[in-house]
């Protein structure tokens, strides 16, 4: 016997509230590419770490690539609910990540921190630099970044503790007068 399935003949249309401009479309696409290579980058840096404190800086990057990954998923699904079409296909994230790259090679773990540090930086200054276009656009989605920020730069300050010292190391923009 045959079946032959029949399809709905009439054309589906929604009206929804808010849909997103090309402008809101390409922010959010650039934060997605930063944080999914944030997290391939955090699995590749797992991986191949080696030396001091290993065992410690693994399961850290550990929760760095959890961040990264829970917030890309996030963010894909509001860019869907906008009816942005998300893109975070391999060719796309090499093509369009802003983060600098991490070697395919064995990495020492104060470099493996330092190269880390710079990636978890620069997906925050993602967020930062489209944040107020997306706020004065979407509200919802400004709110998405705060969480980001907050669980980003929290991430970078607790790795970068693991290569600083005290009194010694303090990153050149802090504008913390010592004295």
């Amino acid at each position: 016997m045959t079946e032959t399935v029949t399809r709905h003949q009439h054309t589906h249309s929604s009206h929804p509230a808010f849909r997103a401009s090309d402008q809101l479309a390409n922010h959010t696409q650039q934060m997605l590419v930063d944080l999914v290579d944030l997290h391939v980058q955090g699995k590749q840096a797992h991986w191949n770490v080696v030396g001091k404190n290993f065992r410690d800086l693994h399961l850290q990057l550990d929760e760095i690539v959890d961040a990264g990954r829970q917030f890309a998923d996030d963010l894909a699904e509001r860019m869907r609910a906008l009816y942005i079409t998300p893109d975070a296909r391999s060719v796309t994230v090499a093509h369009q990540s802003s983060l600098p790259p991490f070697p395919g090679t064995e990495v020492d773990t104060a470099e493996t921190v330092d190269r880390i540090v710079a990636s978890l930086y620069a997906v925050a200054g993602t967020a930062r630099r489209i944040h107020d276009d997306v706020d004065a656009e979407d509200p919802t989605t400004a709110d998405l970044l705060h969480g980001f920020l907050e669980r980003l730069e929290q991430l970078a300050w607790m790795t970068d503790a693991e290569n600083r010292v005290a009194n010694e190391s303090v990153p050149p923009n802090a504008g913390v007068d010592t004295q």
